[in-house]
């Protein structure tokens, strides 16, 4: 269970964080692509902070989080001068891929799926 502070600290970094990121993609003049921090969990001891993010369309999911993680020191930098009043220590930032979004349209996909036995046989009578 995270403390209030944990969490404090978790709504803090993610705001800047997709805030910058967004401003990023904006400047580059990027067109056709969304990043979302969905989630982000700060460890006790406040050192680390696991970021979560939704990147649409999904297919450059993996390169975007890779292209996160290489860059993760930059970032880190870029958050803690927005932060700076208000934490002493940033944490270290791990990105991670969040692919709930994914999962619910396979779901969706697999209950639309015209192939299923039910629907046919359904069709036939």
């Amino acid at each position: 269970m995270e403390s209030k502070r944990q969490q404090r600290i978790a709504k803090i970094i993610q705001k800047d964080l997709a805030e910058i990121l967004q401003g990023e993609i904006r400047r580059a003049g990027i067109r056709n692509f969304i990043i979302s921090i969905t989630k982000t969990y700060v460890t006790p001891d406040l050192s680390l902070a696991r970021v979560y993010v939704s990147i649409f369309p999904s297919d450059q999911a993996d390169a975007s989080v890779e292209a996160l993680r290489a860059n993760a020191k930059l970032i880190k930098h870029a958050v803690a001068q927005r932060v700076r009043h208000q934490l002493r220590k940033m944490p270290e930032l791990e990105f991670y891929r969040d692919d709930t979004l994914d999962y619910i349209e396979r779901i969706e996909q697999a209950l639309q799926d015209p192939k299923d036995d039910g629907n046919k046989s359904s069709g036939k009578s």
